[in-house]
């Protein structure tokens, strides 16, 4: 257990001697003011010097590498675990928000045959509070860099979350309740985990879902997305229609666009057909290259000409913008191969580690 797998308890138990108003020193300067202990002067020195040997104060990620884009409104950041396991997380600062994209876990065992993450395996589930500290760096840096406060939060980043269920679900509730930032600003991206989805529906929490879907019928799904051999298309829109009834928010499904495989118009029918029954948002998203997958991303005006087939099928959908491929870390991108010819030698807030 880390800083970050601490409750309110657990850190009270740690200081139970001290008086009331420690605590809410240390908690707050946690998570409103993205501060450690050993930071906040407002504490006796003593009281910082004894947090700081407390193995349960100790932090569980380590920063190995910062690289920025050239206009620098996208960060990825390489953290070594415990373990010394790798992950990735990518901040990115848009003209009314700040969204970070985080990992859940180390590597992903789902094996997307396009996706990078998917293409290095699968190493283990990340804790709670390697998942929170992520937020908490992340929180830093934007208030840092972009001068702005952290305000969405994507789980896009390494790993399937649903395959991770408690461990997110545990951490999403302290992102919202401790660090402010509300459920409906919180979005959870699934290659279509079934039960997962059924437990996300019966969440109290209004949190948004993404299925990353790709193809529209199940042989060329299966192909692409392995585990749709467990969780076929017919059973996962089942479960979004359960998530709807639950929830009532709707749904986005997100839909890598690769030349020759699944950007045709018979792609766009069956997809729109899909959309339309459960009032789908389509988003769709160039592909973008990854070592293992030997195919192009569909041209630009290929990916707007389905775009347009779409509407013209009822369907509500739309071309994401590319975010970090100079420093690969677009969607599918994720991976912990950092490349020092793209590192930036941009200014950095003091580290932590």
């Amino acid at each position: 257990m880390t800083l970050f797998d601490l409750g309110r308890s657990e850190l009270k138990g740690l200081i139970e001697n001290e008086p009331r108003y420690r605590f809410d020193q240390i908690w707050n300067g946690l998570y409103k003011n993205y501060s450690l202990p050993s930071e906040l002067t407002t504490l006796p020195k003593a009281l910082r010097e004894h947090l700081s040997s407390l193995g349960e104060m100790s932090l569980a990620l380590s920063e190995k590498e910062v690289l920025f884009t050239d206009d620098k409104k996208t960060i990825k950041t390489l953290y070594s675990l415990s373990d010394s396991r790798e992950i990735e997380s990518v901040l990115m600062a848009y003209s009314d928000r700040v969204t970070l994209c985080v990992s859940s876990q180390a590597g992903c065992a789902m094996g997307c045959v396009f996706c990078a993450t998917g293409q290095a395996g699968f190493f283990r589930h990340l804790t709670k509070g390697e998942i929170l500290e992520q937020i908490f760096r992340a929180s830093r840096t934007s208030r840092d860099i972009f001068g702005g406060r952290l305000s969405n939060i994507v789980f896009m980043g390494m790993g399937e979350p649903m395959a991770n269920y408690d461990a997110v679900i545990d951490a999403i509730g302290a992102i919202n309740f401790e660090f402010g930032i509300s459920a409906r600003h919180i979005t959870i991206s699934t290659v279509g985990i079934a039960p997962g989805i059924r437990r996300l529906a019966d969440s109290p929490m209004p949190i948004s879902l993404a299925v990353s879907l790709h193809a529209a019928n199940d042989e060329k799904r299966s192909k692409l997305v392995p585990i749709n051999s467990r969780y076929p298309l017919g059973e996962i829109i089942e479960a979004l229609k359960y998530y709807q009834s639950k929830q009532n928010r709707r749904i986005s499904f997100e839909w890598a666009m690769m030349d020759g495989i699944n950007d045709s118009p018979a792609d766009a029918f069956e997809l729109a057909e899909i959309a339309r029954e459960l009032s789908a948002h389509v988003n769709l998203i160039p592909l973008n290259p990854t070592p293992l997958w030997p195919y192009p991303g569909s041209p630009i005006e290929i990916v707007e000409g389905f775009r347009n087939r779409l509407l013209e099928l009822d369907v509500n959908a739309t071309i994401r913008q590319n975010r970090g491929n100079q420093i690969a870390a677009a969607c599918g991108q994720l991976t912990t191969q950092m490349s020092p010819r793209k590192r930036s030698s941009s200014p950095r807030p003091d580290p932590i580690d």
